[in-house]
């Protein structure tokens, strides 16, 4: 990632700062002041919003169950605790949302404050102009409670574009049960182990990996856990610097993935299968025991949960982290995920829109969002709240990280990103090579 956004070692600081604890105990942060920022009004402290009625919109992408019932109370609290403001909902499906969100902030109809995924994606909105600078909305309370790393992360121009609320990882997931069917007494930790795995789920009738391809992101997540094994973090972060693939890991990491897929280790049909959509999508393969593993963010817990028959937690879910690759460059332990937050557009009222985002990564709420979403909570006084054996997994991994990335599309931003994508989807199908990826992502990056 280009340095003014979000790089390796940054990333290694917000794990330190906010998730630095064993288990669910949490470490503490000293607070600091809001850093200084060009624009007076944004620099101050939001103020209570005006008597006068301000309407607002907001945009995010949990379309059902508690994730969506979650936002919907918390607005109307926020709404009830601020008398004259009324915040209009609009909920995007995940898949549609990077699209529908460009195309709006583009036009006049921008939501106010919206979900904001950062890397390259939030620079490119910062230099078109569409954000309010949040610096304002970063008060003392907020730097203790989620840890001043992590505003690293939202930060470009030496100034904040988003309020953190979430890290989540990937990692994978799997069925106690199923594994216990093939056999498997632990979790793989190597790549050779993993495809031994593979080998006994098969043999045991199980299908191994269930993999939403139809949505390309997950398919190509597979190509950048095997990058982030086979390259040095430091070849990481030079690549996505000057957007050109030519260091031989990244051939490598395609190598392993065109070695996976020759196991056969997906599901029949997983290049039309949607990744979170209906029980016969990959989350909900795993739901239903039909498939015993599945790469994907911390938030899969939830997704699954909802795609169960009963639409209760899955008893046997476990998550281990990705393999690690014999002889690869990668620092063992590296982590990849996703760091998300909400953004306020330019023309957002602004007192409102601080007031709002705060309101978001309060303890409450966060408790609230870690109990709708089941995912790792930022806030470290929610923390405690965790219970699961998985999310402490996850957490344990995350402070324990060398590295940690953000998806690489996040980092490459939309173009260059989707480019990536669609070569990993292509070698998938049939259609394409490793240096097919290669030559897609140099070819896309040469044009902007």
């Amino acid at each position: 990632m280009r340095k003014t956004m979000r790089g390796g070692a940054v990333l290694v600081a917000a794990v330190v700062l906010s998730l630095g604890m064993a288990a669910c105990s949490a470490g503490t942060t000293p607070a600091t002041t809001a850093p200084s920022s060009s624009s007076a009004t944004s620099a101050a402290q939001p103020t209570a919003p005006a008597a006068q009625p301000v309407t607002m919109t907001f945009w995010h992408n949990a379309t059902t169950s508690d994730g969506k019932a979650f936002w919907d109370n918390m607005v109307a609290k926020f709404e009830a605790d601020h008398p004259g403001v009324k915040i209009t909902i609009q909920t995007v499906q995940n898949e549609d949302f990077d699209g529908k969100l460009q195309t709006a902030l583009n036009s006049p109809d921008a939501p106010d404050v919206f979900m904001q995924r950062g890397g390259a994606k939030l620079r490119d909105m910062v230099d078109a102009g569409l954000l309010l600078d949040v610096s304002g909305a970063v008060t003392a309370t907020q730097r203790s409670d989620l840890g001043d790393g992590v505003f690293t992360a939202m930060t470009y121009q030496d100034k904040i574009w988003a309020m953190p609320d979430t890290i989540q990882p990937g990692g994978m997931w799997y069925s106690k049960d199923l594994f216990a069917k093939a056999g498997i007494t632990t979790p793989p930790k190597t790549f050779p182990e993993f495809k031994e795995a593979v080998g006994k789920l098969k043999a045991a009738g199980v299908t191994p990996i269930a993999l939403g391809g139809k949505d390309a992101w997950p398919a190509a997540h597979w190509y950048y856990w095997f990058a982030l094994r086979e390259c040095s973090p430091q070849t990481l972060d030079a690549t996505i610097e000057a957007r050109k693939f030519t260091d031989p890991c990244w051939t490598k990491a395609g190598q392993d993935l065109a070695d996976l897929l020759a196991a056969k280790p997906f599901q029949d049909g997983f290049l039309t299968t949607p990744a979170q959509q209906g029980a016969g999508s990959s989350a909900g393969l795993v739901a239903n025991h039909k498939a015993a593993m599945e790469l994907m963010g911390a938030w899969n817990s939830g997704v699954i949960k909802d795609l169960t028959p009963d639409k209760k937690p899955l008893a046997d879910l476990s998550w281990f982290p990705f393999p690690e690759v014999p002889n690869g460059q990668g620092q063992p332990g590296s982590v990849m995920g996703g760091m998300g937050g909400y953004s306020c557009s330019a023309k957002a009222p602004q007192d409102v829109c601080f007031a709002f985002l705060q309101a978001i990564v309060n303890t409450d709420n966060a408790i609230a969002y870690y109990k709708a979403f089941n995912v790792p909570p930022l806030n470290k006084n929610a923390k405690s709240a965790v219970t699961e054996p998985y999310n402490i997994a996850i957490m344990d991994a995350l402070s324990s990280a060398p590295f940690v990335s953000d998806w690489l599309d996040t980092r490459l931003g939309q173009n260059v990103g989707n480019a990536l994508n669609k070569g990993v989807v292509d070698l998938l199908a049939g259609k394409g090579s490793v240096q097919g990826i290669i030559d897609t992502v140099n070819a896309a990056a040469a044009k902007e």
